[in-house]
Formats: C-alpha cells, sequence, structure tokens
C-alpha cells in the first residue's frame, strides 16, 4: 500500500481544561493519546508507516515526545480550524492517498484493520459509528448509493457519527484540497468533504465500526468513557 498516514494535533483543545496538547493526554493505561493512536498505525501497517503530524498549540511538546515524526507546522491554530491544518497535511503527502485522524480520538486497534481493504482498492471513506447519533457530533446521511450525502453537525436525520478517522484517494485528493482552500478558516474538514461530493461528485463510503469502540475526547467526561476501554 503506498499511502500517507496524517494526525491532526494543531488544536489548543480548551474544553478539557489540559495546559499540554490534547494529543498528550495520559490515560489509564500510561499511555498518552497520541501514542495509542500509533501504537495501533503500527500494529496495522507495520514499523515503517509514514506518519505527518499537524502541530500549533505548543507544538515543541508533541515534537519532543515524539521526535521520529515528520511534522507540518499550522502557525494559525489559534485561528483556523481542522480544515486548514489537513490542508497543510495534505499540501506536504504530495499525489497519494491520505489516511488522517483527530489526535484527539481513542480507538479500538481493529478500526484501521477493517481500513486496511479500503486504503488497498484507494476507496475514500469515512468511518461512522450508527449506535448513537448525538446532537453536538458530526452526523451524516447517505442517498440511494450508500454513499455518504450530508457530513456536519447540523445534518437533520443523520443516522450515525463520523467518528474522525477518514480516507481520501489519490484520485478524489485534488478536490478535497481545492475545498478545503475554499471555506472558512473556522469550519471542520467535513466542510470539504460536503463541498467534494457537491461539486466534484466525490464518493465516499461510510466505514461502520459501530461494534468497535472509539472515543473523541472533548471533555473529562470524554476521557473517563475512553478509559473504560484502555
Amino acid at each position: 500500500m503506498s499511502f500517507r498516514i496524517v494526525i491532526l494535533a494543531a488544536g489548543m483543545g480548551s474544553r478539557l481544561g489540559r495546559a499540554l496538547p490534547k494529543p498528550l493526554t495520559e490515560l489509564n493505561d500510561g499511555r498518552s493519546i497520541m501514542q495509542q493512536q500509533r501504537d495501533n498505525i503500527r500494529a496495522a501497517f507495520g514499523p515503517e508507516a509514514r506518519v505527518t503530524t499537524v502541530v500549533g498549540y505548543r507544538a515543541e511538546t508533541i515534537i519532543d515526545a515524539f521526535p521520529d515524526a515528520t511534522y507540518v507546522h499550522n502557525e494559525r491554530y489559534d485561528q483556523t480550524n481542522t480544515s486548514k491544518s489537513l490542508l497543510r497535511a495534505l499540501q506536504a503527502t504530495g499525489k497519494k492517498g491520505v489516511l488522517w485522524m483527530n489526535g484527539d480520538v481513542v480507538f479500538d486497534p481493529r478500526v484501521l484493520g477493517r481500513a486496511i481493504s479500503f486504503i488497498e482498492q484507494d476507496v475514500s471513506f469515512v468511518t461512522v459509528n450508527t449506535a448513537k447519533v448525538s446532537d453536538e457530533e458530526v452526523k451524516y446521511t447517505i442517498d440511494e448509493a450508500g454513499h455518504i450525502a450530508e457530513l456536519s453537525k447540523t445534518v437533520v436525520g443523520g443516522i450515525g457519527e463520523a467518528v474522525g478517522i477518514n480516507y481520501i484517494s489519490r484520485a478524489d485528493k485534488p478536490a478535497f484540497m481545492r475545498h478545503l482552500a475554499r471555506v472558512d478558516d473556522q469550519d471542520y474538514f467535513e466542510r470539504g468533504l460536503e463541498l467534494a461530493i457537491q461539486h466534484d461528485g466525490v464518493n465516499l463510503l461510510p466505514m461502520d465500526i459501530s461494534d468497535l469502540y472509539a472515543v473523541e475526547i472533548d471533555t473529562a467526561e470524554d476521557l473517563v468513557h475512553a478509559n473504560e476501554y484502555v
């Protein structure tokens, strides 16, 4: 498989109320959130998997913790959202397909194992959980062909939630990047995906992991929930 892996870790994570960047938050098993992500990446794709990490807030603390990674800096981390952080990473990864994840997701190692067949076929996907649909999370709907139709926090009638782990194929990447460049600074990357679907006919499959765990850590309550699994 010839692709790149990106971890988005530029944000301040103010809701969690920690001094360090959120990806460095320690879990009950002694690992940080980012360490468990990197362990999961190695388990699925081997020790040679290349990881590009987007940093911003207190970037030096993440770089010191993981000096072997490749880094892209979003100096405007306090003025922009994940759309612009991801755009910087996609620009730095050439023409290859990219698997990316939010740097605050604690997830079952089997999630990436499930993704391998999609990546081998170079098929764009969004990882989803249909077990719950919370108003404050990114929700989705599908079209008649089973592809993602809508993807945002404002979706009405969502059939599940996006987990924050996604893949964009080599063929779909240019259109996605164009729309990431045009969206507002405060937009999430999901807005770029929605526009690529609407204007370029990009097809994204939902990869359902409802039987596995994946917890995005926004609050102290989320952290408690994630620690039930690790």
